[in-house]
């Protein structure tokens, strides 16, 4: 077993929720761009209504059944006719994706364990998301001087847990092995279920410690990013 742990050369990390704290720097984007709106309504039920749409649209998108630039705009529309709000969606929205690379939060051990690892391999970050908004979200982080390439699913065309995106991803390494590769991330449906049917290992990132609810089964699963020096030792 350690023979084959010593073996992975290539960490693909999932980016939101796993390295960079998303739900934080969601939260901070969103209420500064309501108040760059004048709105000076309760923004607590607001932000909830948005997370709600959010994430029934990313889950349209993640099934192949909305594009992303619908979904950008959709969010916010829904939103606002929920809540009798007389925005332009689209003006909101481009607010919004001009804000959210400026509100990095990074999750505990993000860049301990990146500085650790780099001298095992290369990390490279694999997301679903916008090419714009997650590339410049890297650039102005602190983990951004460990990262060997980012695979976006805008720019990809596919999205996780699409074995295309996966492929896609694999020929930005320039020694790609299925042996030595491993995906970290903290969603199952998308992150573990991709490295799965495309054949790699997982470790399953899951600090709330949920139940595991699939059949599929990651190789490890950590609660803290530290955890991974065990692993990789």
């Amino acid at each position: 077993m350690s023979q084959y742990i010593m073996a992975y050369n290539l960490f693909l990390f999932d980016l939101d929720d796993t390295l960079l704290d998303f739900k934080e720097s969601e939260k901070l984007s969103f209420y500064s761009t309501l108040k760059s709106l004048n709105i000076d309504t309760a923004l607590d039920p607001i932000f909830e209504s948005y997370q709600r749409e959010n994430r029934a649209l990313w889950k349209l998108f993640e099934e192949g059944k909305t594009s992303k630039d619908h979904l950008k705009i959709e969010r916010f529309r829904k939103t606002f006719n929920l809540h009798k709000i007389d925005i332009n969606p689209e003006l909101a929205s481009a607010r919004y994706l001009d804000m959210l690379p400026e509100n990095v939060v990074l999750i505990d051990h993000a860049v301990e364990i990146c500085e650790w690892l780099k001298d095992k391999g290369e990390i490279g970050i694999i997301t679903n998301g916008i090419h714009y908004t997650q590339t410049h979200r890297i650039k102005n982080s602190k983990i951004a001087p460990f990262i060997s390439f980012v695979c976006v699913s805008e720019e990809c065309g596919f999205a996780k847990p699409d074995v295309r995106f996966f492929e896609y991803s694999s020929k930005m390494v320039k020694n790609f092995s299925k042996n030595s590769a491993i995906v970290i991330g903290d969603r199952l449906e998308t992150d573990v279920l991709g490295a799965h049917n495309y054949g790699l290992d997982a470790c399953w990132f899951n600090p709330q410690k949920l139940s595991n609810t699939m059949q599929i089964q990651p190789k490890y699963e950590i609660s803290h990013l530290s955890e991974l020096k065990g692993i990789f030792k």
